[in-house]
């Protein structure tokens, strides 16, 4: 079908996850709670990492970093969903839809390098505790988290150009709530195979890969773990990596379902975008937070220098 009689796309609508204006209003109030928990959590986290010394190890330098690429994700994409939950006129320019696409992808890549680098960081601490102060130096974290940063830019730049490049022509109606790859392809006006093979080859790299890495990292940790004597030691490592794999399991398993498994349904990608691009940048102070004995001392020692506990004597 011939598309020379059609105009270049300049703006998008985005139908959302629905129609109807009670779900509608339900979702308003559930996405602001997610985005209100995900703010004040993550900019918690972070501050208590910087004013408290204890704090100051790789561990927590990569959660810092972690925290701040989930409060751009979801800086980036909930506030413009919350405006159009209660507007009749979704649209989104081609260029707004073009910046928040390749942010996404830069933030959502970058977590997924990071999670790496803290599954082995982790296997390093459990599995030859002795070296891992002259293993994880400063130095060997700063490039790490760089490293991971850098391959959250590269991987957007590819899936941008390559989604992006494409003739969009005709229908402007995006089945989702944010500017997203897949739903876009759905779009063009042209054959996208080299575009969804391009895409897919970069979901290997970012996803496939890191996911294998901590795999291996876990495995080796679990073994480790299961011949220590202390069952306190055995309790202390699960629990310290249990929060780790939760939020692995969650970002992890619903990115793959959208960028790795064949033509997966609207409404699945949909509800995969919601788990990866909402629930899991929420739950990752809450899961290192209220697991984590450290962090709540930190949270008790600022509470209690901010806000002290006065007696007042009375003279008799």
């Amino acid at each position: 079908m011939k598309q020379t009689n059609q105009t270049q796309v300049t703006e998008f609508l985005l139908l959302g996850l629905s129609d109807d204006p009670y779900t509608q209003q339900l979702l308003f109030i559930l996405f602001l709670g997610i985005y209100l928990i995900t703010v004040f959590g993550n900019l918690l986290l972070m501050s208590l990492v910087y004013v408290d010394s204890l704090l100051h190890t790789p561990m927590y330098f990569f959660l810092c970093n972690l925290s701040l690429a989930d409060l751009c994700f979801s800086t980036n994409i909930i506030p413009q969903a919350l405006v159009h939950l209660l507007s009749r006129k979704k649209i989104i320019s081609f260029t707004r839809c073009a910046a928040q696409l390749l942010l996404f992808l830069i933030f959502g890549c970058t977590q997924c390098a990071l999670l790496a680098v803290m599954s082995y960081d982790r296997y390093v601490s459990i599995c030859n505790p002795l070296h891992y102060p002259s293993i994880m130096t400063w130095r060997v974290c700063v490039q790490l988290a760089a490293g991971s940063w850098t391959s959250g830019v590269l991987v957007s730049v590819v899936d941008t150009t390559f989604t992006l490049k494409l003739p969009y022509r005709g229908s402007n109606s995006v089945a989702h709530f944010f500017c997203e790859a897949p739903a876009l392809l759905i779009l063009a006006s042209t054959d996208t195979r080299t575009s969804e093979m391009a895409i897919f080859l970069m979901g290997v790299m970012i996803l496939l890969i890191p996911v294998s890495l901590i795999l291996v990292s876990y495995g080796c940790i679990i073994v480790t773990v299961v011949k220590m004597k202390s069952a306190a030691g055995r309790l202390k490592a699960f629990s310290t990596c249990g929060s780790h794999l939760i939020v692995v399991i969650f970002f992890y398993g619903s990115a793959i379902i959208t960028y790795m498994t064949p033509k997966s349904s609207k409404e699945q990608e949909k509800l995969s975008s919601v788990f990866y691009a909402m629930v899991t940048p929420m739950l990752n102070p809450l899961i290192y937070s209220l697991r984590n004995k450290d962090v709540k001392g930190a949270l008790r020692k600022v509470a209690t220098r901010n806000f002290p506990c006065r007696l007042t004597v009375r003279p008799s």
